[in-house]
């Protein structure tokens, strides 16, 4: 409740958060386009691969010329102005940054930014879950080492969940689920670059002039990225996945506290202490009236008499038991919101939601009946999806993460709904983001 005051302060001491920007697409726009409106922080430097986005993406988000032509990393500090370019490692190591954000969205680029950025001292905010959940615990390890943070991005949802995870505990509630709210029928799960925008209800020639990307947003749809996100809520906060991963039960939010609550209570969790994924859809495609589409939530339950009569003193929405309540927040504003989690990490050395177990991981799993010999195209693509497992399981199954089902071929068939393995696929054991992977897989073995 008090960055506010903390970047004032900053600003008025003329010592700035000084910020670097890897990755200039639509998140890291969304930052671009607050942050120069944030008294007290100054983005030194934005860099991305594709010559000229970096600058374009500012230009986009309302920067004039003038405040984005620093010649270097070393000349925006010197002037107030910001660096744009396309080197990574440049940005990192520049003098008197404080602050790395990660908006790649590819997880072998983001575990090398951030290892480099623990070599250099600086704070990482992760936007990128991939590369969180692919080798996050490990990257808690190092981060640790190095005495920086490493920190989820607010404004995307596993943050925001982990916020309403903590608030729940910090005021002595049981939380007994967390998650958010997508479109989900099973048939997603076979979705392709070729079939998504005929379920988003949009043509493919929409989508190209508005520059979405087919792959990234079958990602959305075909359940991976609810996997990826629900792992990393479970990673950060110690909730455990169910043994079957997410089942997005269609849910309104006055349904959430009885909905999201145990078997035997009529709800459909196996155990309390989980995540899960609500959809906007029944499974034959009517939309859920008042859905929770854009939001998260958290159910916790009353510990006793007096605090269940509390929930229906004060009008909290509860089960029949009386005893089960639910918090929501209806939308999320991605990368408008980033400025919070980059604030709190270099003004008070705190992270909004970070990795603290392996308790979540992400399978590859087949969408099809795979041949041995077949290349697989990873997240969003034609060959698999991720699927949540409890991390103790993937390891004694040996899966191969989501995060490295890119550009490996297949050794021997795989039926539709298994899950992929190391011992399926042909990998080069000496590429650096597979090596972090098995190290990890190792020290969290036993």
């Amino acid at each position: 409740m008090n960055l506010y005051r903390l970047l004032q302060e900053a600003e008025a001491k003329g010592r700035p958060v000084r910020v670097g920007l890897i990755g200039a697409g639509k998140f890291g726009s969304m930052f671009l386009a607050q942050c120069r409106r944030t008294p007290g922080m100054h983005l030194l430097g934005v860099v991305d691969l594709a010559e000229g986005r970096a600058a374009e993406s500012c230009r986009t988000t309302g920067w004039p010329d003038e405040r984005i032509d620093a010649k270097d990393p070393a000349d925006a500090l010197k002037t107030g102005k910001t660096w744009c370019g396309q080197d990574a490692m440049k940005l990192i190591e520049a003098d008197a940054l404080d602050v790395v954000i990660d908006a790649t969205g590819h997880p072998a680029a983001g575990i090398q930014h951030a290892l480099a950025a623990f070599r250099n001292r600086r704070h990482v905010v992760m936007v990128n879950v991939e590369a969180d959940v692919l080798a996050g615990p490990l990257l808690a390890r190092r981060a640790a080492e190095a005495g920086v943070v490493c920190s989820m991005a607010y404004g995307d949802q596993p943050a925001l969940i982990s916020e309403q995870v903590d608030w729940a505990r910090a005021i002595g509630l049981e939380v007994v689920c967390a998650g958010k709210g997508t479109k989900y029928r099973p048939v997603y799960h076979r979705s392709t670059p070729d079939t998504v925008w005929d379920y988003y209800g949009l043509t493919a020639e929409h989508a190209a002039a508005s520059g979405m990307n087919p792959q990234m947003f079958n990602s959305f749809l075909d359940g991976t990225k609810s996997a990826i996100e629900m792992a990393a809520v479970a990673n950060a906060c110690g909730l455990t996945p169910q043994s079957h991963g997410l089942s997005f039960p269609p849910a309104a939010v006055e349904e959430l506290c009885s909905i999201l609550r145990p078997h035997n209570l009529g709800g459909v969790l196996e155990h309390e202490g989980t995540v899960e994924v609500v959809s906007c859809e029944t499974r034959d495609g009517a939309p859920v009236p008042n859905d929770l589409r854009w939001g998260t939530y958290v159910t916790f339950k009353a510990p006793d008499d007096y605090v269940r009569r509390c929930f229906s003193d004060y009008g909290l929405v509860v089960d029949d038991t009386g005893d089960y309540a639910a918090l929501w927040r209806p939308y999320h504003l991605i990368g408008l919101e980033l400025g919070i989690s980059v604030a709190s990490v270099a003004l008070r050395g705190e992270p909004t939601g970070a990795t603290g177990e392996f308790r979540g991981d992400v399978a590859a799993t087949a969408k099809r009946p795979l041949k041995a010999g077949e290349m697989l195209d990873g997240e969003g693509g034609y060959t698999v999806y991720g699927r949540l497992m409890r991390a103790d399981e993937s390891l004694k199954a040996g899966v191969l993460p989501l995060g490295l089902a890119h550009g490996v071929k297949l050794k021997r068939d795989i039926a539709e709904d298994a899950a992929v393995t190391w011992d399926d696929v042909e990998f080069d054991a000496a590429d650096p983001t597979v090596a972090f992977r098995r190290e990890m897989e190792a020290a969290f073995r036993n």
